[in-house]
Parts: structure tokens; sequence; C-alpha cells
């Protein structure tokens, strides 16, 4: 008996990077519409940043449970149905939020274990179907198909909360609607399963060990967890800023907004990517966000100065987005390709108790501005990371500098 044999469970699903890209860009209908929204009514019903920080650190926790229950689950169930069930807890999200109060804290638990679940199976897709040569390609058009849903979905989700609390969970669940309806009409099936002579061990502390194994692995998830720092920062802390400096609950809508209008610009980022290596990229991109972010603190006494060069720093985080996954995604082993779906995935869940618990400890000292240099800092870390890629990752193999022979 051979020791690998692949086979897929619907012959006929997709390839190629567009419907993975579709897929994307109807879940940024979702996320975008409540994007700004949750900090704004935690803040609202709360009244106080460090008990916001306090609720989003216990659901970065819960998350990050559900990511790495996830493999598990999948075994036991058809990869679809789990999925399925993960845009479904969007649909509950939705529910949970129109009714409000304090039931827009659980809204927001299940609104992240939606998007967990949701990415580790999106994530396993894309290993099964995209050659690792179009993961640039996949990543720029997603943000590209998504641009429409993560720029008028923040604006939008803020600008209806004076007429309803609930008016923009009825587009989150309309989307999320729409994302399932996308996802069975597309017929990606279960995906591709690798079945090995030894079955691996799919418990969560078998495959962390695996992973921790792989330093070129832990140093693409570390990226991914400081890009993602970045925007959790950026989207919760720059609308609690805006009111606080007495601009408004809009602006925190219209800033998110405007920072992801540069998913437009993706397609111009990768051609930008591509003329330079992974390393050169990865680096620029932690590297300007970081100042940025470090800046925005400097200019706290002019508050639109700081949301300007947030906004600013912001735009490099969608280079990041583009880019910043690369390091993992092209080192993953076929025969992992579930288990480390999983553990990528996980950047979100971290950064999401990462972030509150970095926050919560900062604003023991200082005010809200201060969370922005502490951001800067950390993004500033992955740059120096960064320093140690290979110098021609993700260049093809026919084009690498050879070294002379002696």
């Amino acid at each position: 008996m051979p020791s690998r044999a692949l086979a897929s469970s619907l012959p006929h699903a997709p390839r190629g990077v567009r419907p993975f890209a579709i897929i994307g860009g109807v879940e940024a209908v979702v996320r975008g519409s409540s994007l700004a929204v949750y900090p704004l009514l935690m803040y609202r019903y709360w009244g106080d940043a460090v008990t916001v920080s306090k609720i989003y650190f216990a659901v970065g926790l819960l998350s990050l449970l559900t990511v790495l229950a996830v493999p598990m689950l999948t075994r036991l169930l058809p990869r679809r149905w789990v999925y399925t069930g993960g845009v479904l807890m969007y649909v509950l999200s939705a529910a949970l939020g129109m009714v409000g109060g304090a039931a827009t804290t659980v809204a927001l638990l299940c609104n992240a274990m939606a998007a967990a679940t949701a990415f580790v199976c999106f994530n396993a897709y894309v290993l099964d179907n995209v050659a690792k040569a179009d993961f640039s390609k996949l990543e720029s058009l997603r943000l590209f198909y998504g641009g429409l849903g993560w720029t008028i979905g923040p604006v939008l989700g803020v600008w209806l909360l004076p007429y309803w609390h609930g008016a923009p969970f009825v587009l989150v669940g309309l989307g999320a609607l729409g994302m399932l309806t996308a996802f069975w009409r597309l017929r990606l099936g279960n995906g591709r399963v690798i079945v090995q002579a030894v079955p691996s061990s799919v418990a969560p502390m078998a495959y962390l060990k695996r992973f921790f194994a792989q330093p070129r692995l832990v140093a693409g998830w570390f990226f991914a967890v400081m890009r993602s720092c970045g925007w959790w920062i950026y989207i919760v802390y720059t609308g609690i800023f805006a009111v606080q400096n007495g601009l408004g609950e809009q602006v925190g809508g219209l800033a998110t907004s405007l920072a992801n209008a540069g998913l437009f610009m993706a397609p111009l980022m990768l051609r930008w990517v591509k003329r330079r290596t992974v390393r050169e990229a990865v680096r620029t991109g932690f590297l300007f966000s970081g100042l940025c972010f470090i800046l925005g603190t400097v200019f706290s006494s002019l508050p639109w100065a700081t949301v300007a060069v947030l906004m600013l720093g912001a735009y490099f985080l969608v280079l990041l987005d583009i880019c910043g996954g690369l390091p993992f995604l092209m080192s993953v082993k076929p025969s992992q390709r579930t288990e480390m779906s999983a553990v990528y995935s996980s950047f979100r869940d971290v950064s999401g108790i990462v972030s509150p618990g970095l926050v919560w400890l900062v604003l023991q000292f200082v005010p809200v501005s201060g969370v922005f240099a502490a951001g800067g800092v950390a993004l500033l870390a992955a740059w120096l990371v960064a320093s140690r890629l290979h110098p021609e990752l993700g260049v093809p193999g026919n084009q690498r500098q050879r070294p002379p022979p002696d």
C-alpha cells in the first residue's frame, strides 16, 4: 500500500484563485459592517476603555480555543458542514447584536468564533486548490474584491447606529446568508484529504509540537500576529481616541473605511511586491507602519493629525495583508494542511489576546494615545525579526543567484 494517497471529495471543485477571492469578498461585507460598530457599542455600554480591553481579551481566548478545536472537528464532520456552522454563527451574532445591551458582548464572541471557524476551513481549501505560486495573486485579488465591503461597511455601520443600534447587524446577517449561498454554489465540497500509512494525531498539542519544530512556520505566524495586532489597535482604539477627544463617533468608522480603501490598491501593491523579495516587502510594511503608529502618539495633542498618521500606517498594514502571510504559506507541508491552517488561523485570536492584554497594561500608566506607541514598537520588533528571512524567499528557483564555484 502506498504511504500516501491523494483523494478529492468533489472532483469538479473549482480551481484557480477567483472562487476563493469571491468568498473572501462576501465575507468582507459580513465583517466590515460591524467592524467599527463593536468597539463603539462596547464603549457606549461599559463606559470604560479598560473594561472593553478585558472583554476583548476574554473573547480572544475563547476564539483561540475554537481555532485549535477545528481540526479535530473536521475529523468528525465533513469540512463543508464545519464551514457552514461557522457562517451560521455570524447569523447568530447578528441576532444578538439586534438585541443590544449586554447581549452585544455575546454577539462579539459569536462573531469571533465564526471568523475563526470559517478562516481555518477557508485556508485549508486554499492550500488544497491553489498553487504556491498563486498565493500572492489570491491575496491581492481577495483584498481587491473585499475592498467594497471593508471600505463602505465600517462607515455605513457607524452611520446607521443613530437610527437603530441593530441596523448594522441586519447587514451582517444578510451578508452571512449571501456568503453561505456563494460557498454552496461554488461546490467546494470537503476538500482534498491526504491519507497517510501512519495517521497523525489531531490533538492540538501534537500538531503544535510539529509547528514549533519548524522555525520558518513560527516566524511566518509571528508576522501574521504582529500585523493583526496593528489592525486590532487601529480599529478598536482610533474610534475610542476620537470619542475621548471630541471628534465624535463617526470618525472611528470613517478612519476604518478610509484605511480599508487601500485594498483597492492591492493590485498595484502586488506589482511592487513581485519586483522585490518577500523579505524586502515584509520589512517595508512593518517598518513604516511601526513608525506611523509611534508618530500617532507623538501627535496626540493634535487629534486630527493623530488620526491622519495612523491612517497612513494602516496603508502599510494593507501591504502586509498581501505579503505578510507568504513566509508561512510557502513553508507548509502538504501532509499538514488542515493542522497548520488551524495554527496559522490562530494569529487573529492570539492578536486578540495579546493586543487587549498589552493595552490593558499600557492604560494603567498612560492615556489611550500611548496605546499607539506600544503597537508601533511591536511592529518594529517584527521588522527586526523579518531581517532573518531568507533574502531570496519567493524568488523562482531559475532566477535565484547561485554562488560562484570555487
